[in-house]
């Protein structure tokens, strides 16, 4: 084993004290690169030693700033005192007792702060809830569980999903994405019966209400239309005002259930606990995962109570709900509204406006789009036209000056950091991008 350096504080702004990599992390690689499948995508050798709040360190002593959140999943931070209380408390109590074949109080808890806080039509009686809750262990395996809800309730078939979307890549989910070639390359036969038309505009439900439904999808044989609230993965792309609600007012005319991919865009990213809140749109399925737990495996299908009409063992899974999972649920929800989602809209207000002036200054860089910290920009070439090569070395460059990104798009940069960034760190970064650009 390595000795890997531990501060008892991290910096809150980047430190850089060795070569990139660093002796301790090129160690770390080459061992990985013999035991590890290559199917992983690492964009850079960062090898992550510990996490607070917005920082996190290497194995050598590097200091980064994090504006990935580990794909949007550290919402809370990187090991929040709140969220690392509740795992070790319930840890101590609990670790595992699959809720598919008993119950415990933190996945019943975590199910019903959940329910009331979905937003489905309230229920008449004062004593229901408005959503039905299934746990599962992932955003892949919640969107599984929403394409076999949504079958197995309308007795339909096919499902309408969108290019550039990103739903996972098990076979399920991965018949739903839309996003590059090379997650869908050599695995078919992939999910049959799903079709896809380009994402947020009104041309887009053009086609799908004058051409597809009068030739070769039937209406009354579709399930479902799933669609994120924000494109992710496609680069995060906010859709034209009045298309989710047009989506809503087709799914009620031929009884189509509307399914809502809130993996990356939910969870207080976007300033609502859910994105689709934005929008005033009530679906009839919401998918969940990433920031939910603060970085412990777990995702959500939460649906309007009459759809989960399945019976016992017709779905179900070993570890989804997990206790610890809940625990850091629960500490995660309460997090997000003693203030980190205010925080989120504060700070993303301040980073598009960054982002516009850094736009204004380097014309190459697009003008910000995105809500709350679910923030993206495109690289652009002298011509206007994307430009990934740029977009790579602006990513690996910050890198190297102690800044983490993530593309998304095809040549966007994505922001998405901790829910729990402040005004200083959001300048820091896009001082380090303006240097890029400068040099």
């Amino acid at each position: 084993m390595l000795s890997i350096p531990i501060n008892l504080n991290l910096p809150l702004t980047p430190r850089i004290v060795t070569s990139l990599p660093g002796p301790r992390a090129q160690a770390i690689v080459q061992r990985d690169r013999a035991v590890t499948s290559p199917s992983y995508t690492r964009d850079y050798p960062l090898v992550v030693s510990r996490g607070q709040g917005c920082m996190v360190e290497d194995v050598d002593g590097n200091v980064f700033l994090d504006m990935t959140a580990g794909i949007a999943v550290t919402a809370t931070g990187h090991a929040h005192p709140e969220v690392v209380k509740a795992i070790q408390e319930q840890s101590e109590r609990l670790l595992h007792m699959s809720g598919t074949d008993f119950y415990y109080e933190p996945m019943v808890e975590l199910a019903e702060q959940l329910a009331i806080r979905a937003p489905f039509p309230q229920p008449q009686s004062n004593t229901g809830f408005p959503a039905k809750i299934f746990f599962t262990n992932s955003g892949a395996e919640s969107n599984e569980g929403a394409i076999k809800l949504a079958r197995y309730y309308t007795k339909r078939s096919l499902i309408v999903a969108f290019l550039g979307a990103f739903h996972g890549r098990t076979y399920g989910a991965m018949s739903l994405t839309g996003s590059k070639a090379v997650q869908r390359a050599n695995f078919g036969p992939l999910v049959p019966g799903v079709t896809h038309i380009p994402y947020g505009t009104h041309a887009s439900l053009d086609y799908l209400e004058q051409q597809l439904f009068s030739t070769i999808l039937p209406p009354q044989e579709v399930a479902a239309i799933v669609v994120e609230a924000i494109q992710g993965e496609g680069g995060y792309i906010v859709p034209e005002d009045g298309f989710l609600q047009r989506i809503r007012e087709i799914c009620d005319r031929h009884g189509i259930l509307m399914v809502v991919d809130e993996v990356q865009a939910g969870m207080g990213r976007t300033g609502r606990l859910f994105a689709i809140e934005h929008w005033g749109v009530m679906p009839d399925i919401i998918t969940t995962a990433k920031g939910i737990a603060s970085g412990l495996p777990l995702g959500a299908i939460l649906a309007r109570p009459e759809l989960m009409t399945w019976p016992p063992g017709s779905h179900a899974t070993t570890f989804g709900g997990n206790p610890v999972a809940c625990a850091a649920g629960i500490a995660t929800l309460r997090l997000l509204e003693s203030g980190l989602m205010t925080n989120a809209t504060q700070m993303g207000e301040l980073l598009q406006a960054s982002l516009t002036e850094l736009h204004q200054r380097f014309p190459r860089v697009s003008p910000p789009r995105g809500k709350g910290l679910m923030v993206a920009v495109d690289l652009l070439d002298e011509q206007g036209n994307l430009d990934y090569k740029l977009r790579d070395r602006i990513i690996q460059e910050a890198f190297l000056r102690g800044l983490l990104l993530l593309g998304c798009g095809k040549a966007a940069i994505r922001f998405c950091p901790p829910l729990v960034i402040d005004s200083d760190q959001i300048q820091i970064a896009l001082q380090i991008i303006s240097n890029i650009l400068s040099s």
